[in-house]
Order: C-alpha cells, then structure tokens, then sequence
C-alpha cells in the first residue's frame, strides 16, 4: 500500500501542476479573442485612405492623404495596433 500512495501523490502533484499553468494560456486565449483582428477593424478610414492614395492626382500621393493616413493609425491605434 506504501507504493500505491506515493503514486496517488505524484499524480496529485502532477494534476496541480498542469492546473496551475492552465490559467495562463486561458488568459491568452480570451486576450487573443478580446482583440479584434487588424483587417476587420477601421474598414472605413483605410478604404478612404486607399482611395486616396492609388487615385490622387497629386505629384505626392503620401503627402496628399497625410490625414486619411493619420486617421486609420489613430484608429488602429484605438485597437491596440500600432501601425
């Protein structure tokens, strides 16, 4: 019986142990699906920003659309991606 006991125990101590690390990936999972992806958020502000930027008659597009630019990082920004 003294065998079987030491086994009960080290399973104790290993089931404690997988629990113990299950909180942590839970965590991350619900961050993961908290945080919508980057290519459904903004949609709006980067189809105006694209828009301007392919058909801008301006010798420089990027400077053309400086503020549509600004306003899809603020809002990516906003999501927590930094563009």
């Amino acid at each position: 019986m003294g065998s079987q006991q030491s086994i009960v125990n080290t399973n104790t101590m290993e089931g404690k142990i997988a629990t113990s690390g299950a909180p942590t990936s839970v965590t991350a999972a619900a961050d993961a699906v908290s945080k919508p992806k980057p290519c459904c958020v903004c949609k709006d502000e980067k189809a105006k920003r694209d828009e301007c930027m392919l058909f801008s008659k301006a010798d420089d597009p990027a400077a053309d659309c400086k503020g549509l630019v600004e306003q899809y990082k603020s809002c990516m920004a906003g999501f927590g991606y930094n563009v």
